[in-house]
């Protein structure tokens, strides 16, 4: 099961801290900070270098100002808001990532398509949710350590979710860690409903850097899951071997 799945044991963690990870990461940086990628857009490789690069749909679930915006913004490293809104319909983040695979030390670029909707959209209109549903392979559940509320909510956001041939990658992501002072969640609660729920969860916040480092443990750690529950897909459908073939771009 991908919850039973041990970091690190996929993807090599702190690759993009070698000088063999440096031509890569160049792809997606531009004078020390992240490149913007438009739907149609992709980091350019040498033809000798070129990578085979695997697409996949994450939704952001959450109650509204947990920060479901600020998370996307700052794994794709964009300007965090300073100001909270609420997101009116669903906005979607395109970012690219490059992991070396531990086995077989294959690179691949992971594009990741980040879809965000308010929560109150997704009641109002009930469209919505069965499109932010649709053809999704991760779900990252969000709650505030600042708001009570939104831990309690968690058991709703991941019902939401369930499925009988549920192929979904779900975590969990605890924002706003760093006001420690203001936590209304402590971490005996958040290690009692990880073991609970069999979910991994992630902690996120204080101000992001022009680097890789405050992003990568978190994307590395998503790109491993999504990696593992193709390969997990691939072996009970008795496909190739190869994972994630339809997928490649």
């Amino acid at each position: 099961m991908a919850q039973d799945l041990q970091p690190g044991s996929i993807i090599i963690p702190d690759w993009h801290q070698c000088a063999e990870s440096k031509d890569f990461f160049s792809r997606i940086l531009y004078k020390k900070k992240r490149k913007q990628f438009g739907l149609l857009e992709s980091p350019a490789m040498a033809p000798q270098a070129a990578v085979d690069t695997v697409q996949y749909k994450v939704f952001l679930s959450g109650k509204n100002g947990v920060g479901k915006t600020s998370l996307a913004a700052r794994l794709a490293g964009l300007r965090i808001p300073s100001m909270h809104y609420e997101t009116t319909g669903i906005e979607t983040i395109v970012l690219y990532w490059p992991v070396k695979l531990r086995e077989s030390g294959r690179v691949l670029f992971f594009r990741l398509q980040l879809w965000d909707c308010g929560e109150n959209a997704l009641r109002r209109f009930d469209h919505l949710l069965p499109s932010c549903k649709e053809q999704v392979d991760a779900v990252l559940f969000l709650f505030s350590f600042t708001d009570r509320t939104s831990f309690d909510d968690l058991p709703n956001q991941i019902a939401r979710w369930s499925g009988p041939s549920d192929r979904v990658v779900k975590m969990v992501v605890g924002t706003k860690f760093d006001l420690f002072m203001h936590s209304d969640v402590t971490q005996r609660e958040v290690r009692q409903f990880q073991e609970t729920q069999g979910l991994p969860v992630l902690c996120t916040g204080g101000e992001v850097s022009d680097g890789l480092g405050d992003v990568a443990n978190f994307l590395n750690g998503l790109a491993e899951r999504l990696w593992h529950q193709d390969c997990m897909a691939a072996t009970l459908d008795r496909r190739p071997t190869q994972c994630r073939e339809g997928a490649l771009i």
